[in-house]
């Protein structure tokens, strides 16, 4: 068995234990490996231990990648979108993470209509206010939740963040436990349920799942180091 293979079923194992340990069904969690940066080679690898989504966030390099490895394989874009990479991304990715601006979502939105296409996109949350990192504030979502909603194209399926870098797992808790509170109150707000919760990388995907993420994107912790 090689490392790669090892590495996917620690995380599964790691995903299963967490979520057991908060009550939950592990049916609850979907990993996404995280790709980027990664050749083809490895991501068939991966195919091979049962791993069918995949996560890339470098346009031109998914856009070579993708053609050239199975076409049941799922793809999500996890990166920051720029508005003049939208019309490629949204007809390869059957989920875009980072919608981070109400423009972004317009843009999106528009050019969605153009294309006859209806995106699933996350909200991105940026829960700690780190001024580093992409993504409303939590004030500024609830401001502009209800006008996001009414986008006729985009469909909006939940929220994702991304916990601050620090050494302990534990320390990103606190961001992904507020990212779920807000979720619920929102989602009682509006009638939506907002289902999906994207949150936990490799240094912290427990800690996501014990604190209900639905969605955890791991790149190192499987394919290693870039």
């Amino acid at each position: 068995m090689s490392t790669l293979v090892k590495n996917l079923e620690t995380v599964r194992s790691r995903i299963t234990q967490a979520a057991k340990r908060a009550g939950r069904d592990p049916e609850e969690v979907t990993l996404v490996a995280i790709s980027k940066t990664h050749p083809a080679e490895m991501i068939r690898e991966a195919v091979e231990a049962g791993q069918e989504l995949f996560g890339e966030s470098r346009v031109q390099e998914a856009l070579i990648k993708i053609p050239s490895l199975p076409g049941r394989l799922r793809w999500h874009f996890i990166g920051h979108l720029q508005s003049n990479k939208v019309r490629k991304v949204i007809p390869s990715f059957e989920l875009i993470h980072g919608v981070d601006s109400t423009a972004l979502a317009r843009d999106i939105d528009r050019i969605a209509a153009e294309m006859g296409l209806h995106p699933r996109v996350l909200l991105e949350v940026n829960v700690s206010g780190e001024g580093s990192k992409h993504g409303f504030s939590p004030e500024e979502l609830e401001a502009s939740l209800d006008e996001l909603l009414v986008l006729p194209r985009v469909q909006i399926e939940g929220f994702m963040t991304m916990a601050p870098l620090a050494p302990e797992a534990e320390a990103s808790r606190p961001y992904f436990a507020a990212l779920r509170t807000l979720r619920d109150r929102l989602a009682e707000k509006t009638g939506i349920p907002l289902d999906t919760l994207s949150m936990g990388m490799s240094g912290d995907y427990e800690v996501a799942v014990e604190e209900g993420a639905t969605l955890v994107r791991v790149g190192s912790a499987i394919f290693g180091g870039r």
